[in-house]
């Protein structure tokens, strides 16, 4: 298993990653900044609402070969390690699995107890043993360092309420090759979705590099790959991208 692989569930095995039957640590959202947040600027935009992540429409989503074509667009290859942020209760996660097979593993993360219960059950239930599950913060994916070839985001990114600090503490978790996936609808700024150029200035106000971008309808928006630039920007020396 390489390294970060390893590393991954050595973090299981302490307990780092959320068992499958539930955790305690969880503190719903307020209004005010995290903490751990004060230190990067906030998003000169409004943020959309969370909606509810429940999995009724995966055989609509398959019957345009939704998954199949954001996986194939990010050359996901079977034994990556990848990880499925806002992963809900896992349209993206159980085939990111498969994708990935035996040799690969998928971490799984959500800020949402609840969701990611209803998901610790469905993995028991597919005897999906590729699979950890981890809660994550606003401000924070917390997921371990140099272990991820891949870093999904799905039509969850405009829900970020700390986007600098969240997509910060996400860099450490890259390999040297890793890249971020976003898949996001080119909407509205404050409704479901982000406008493609805003998405590209918060990317690199960080200090990610964009690899590809491209559009499609099959996917109900666009898909984007970023890296890792040459050096991350220190949070005081960001610079706060303006909404459209």
């Amino acid at each position: 298993m390489r390294r970060g692989a390893a590393l991954l569930f050595a973090l299981a095995a302490l307990g780092a990653v959320l068992p499958l039957g539930g955790c305690d640590r969880f503190a719903p959202a307020t209004a005010e900044r995290p903490e751990t947040a004060i230190a990067f600027p906030a998003p000169d935009r409004p943020v959309a609402a969370v909606v509810s992540n429940q999995f009724s429409n995966e055989d609509a989503r398959d019957e345009r070969g939704e998954a199949q074509v954001v996986m194939d667009l990010a050359q996901l290859r079977p034994g990556m390690t990848v990880a499925d942020i806002g992963a809900g209760e896992g349209y993206y996660t159980v085939r990111l699995a498969e994708r990935v097979g035996a040799e690969g593993r998928v971490l799984a993360q959500d800020i949402s107890r609840e969701a990611l219960d209803r998901l610790g059950r469905r993995v028991e239930r597919e005897r999906l043993e590729n699979i950890s599950i981890k809660l994550g913060d606003t401000d924070n994916p917390q997921l371990p360092p140099d272990s991820f070839d891949r870093i999904f985001m799905v039509h969850m990114y405009h829900e970020v309420t700390e986007p600098y600090a969240f997509l910060w503490n996400l860099w450490p978790a890259l390999n040297a090759d890793g890249q971020v996936v976003v898949v996001e609808s080119d909407s509205q700024v404050g409704s479901h979705g982000l406008p493609h150029r805003l998405l590209f200035c918060e990317f690199e106000a960080v200090g990610y590099v964009l690899v590809e971008y491209t559009e499609r309808p099959d996917i109900k928006g666009y898909f984007a790959r970023f890296q890792k630039g040459s050096a991350r920007q220190a949070p005081d020396a960001i610079k706060v991208c303006s909404a459209p």
